[in-house]
C-alpha cells in the first residue's frame, strides 16, 4: 500500500472534521503518523491544545486557538503564520516532526 492509499483514511477523517477549519488536519496527522486510532487521535490532540474532545470539532472554538497558538487559519489573517510556519508550530504543540518542515530546514541550512 503506497503513501496515498495510506493517507485515505485519515484523509477522509480530516475532512469530514472541517480540516483546517477545526482540528481534523492535526487529528489525520497522528493517525497517520503515530498509527492512531481517531478517538485516541482526537483525544490526544484536545490535550495538547488544551480543550475537549468536542470542543476539537467546533469552527469558533478553534478559529479563536488556531489563530492564538498560531496553527493557520483557512483565510489568512495578516501577520499571522500559515504554510510552513503554521506547520513548525504544530510540531512543537504535537510532539511530532512534519516531513515538510524537515525539508525546509534542510534547505536552510
Amino acid at each position: 500500500m503506497g503513501d496515498t492509499a495510506g493517507m485515505a483514511v485519515p484523509h477522509y477523517m480530516a475532512s469530514g472534521m472541517g480540516g483546517i477549519r477545526t482540528a481534523g488536519d492535526m487529528v489525520a496527522r497522528m493517525e497517520y503518523d503515530k498509527s492512531m486510532k481517531v478517538g485516541e487521535a482526537k483525544k490526544y490532540v484536545a490535550k495538547k491544545l488544551g480543550i475537549d474532545t468536542l470542543e476539537i470539532a467546533d469552527e469558533y472554538i478553534m478559529r479563536d486557538l488556531r489563530e492564538t497558538k498560531k496553527i493557520g487559519t483557512v483565510t489568512g489573517i495578516p501577520g499571522a503564520p500559515r504554510g510552513i510556519a503554521a506547520k513548525m508550530n504544530i510540531e512543537k504543540i504535537l510532539d511530532i516532526k512534519i516531513n515538510s518542515c524537515e525539508k525546509f530546514r534542510e534547505m536552510l541550512n
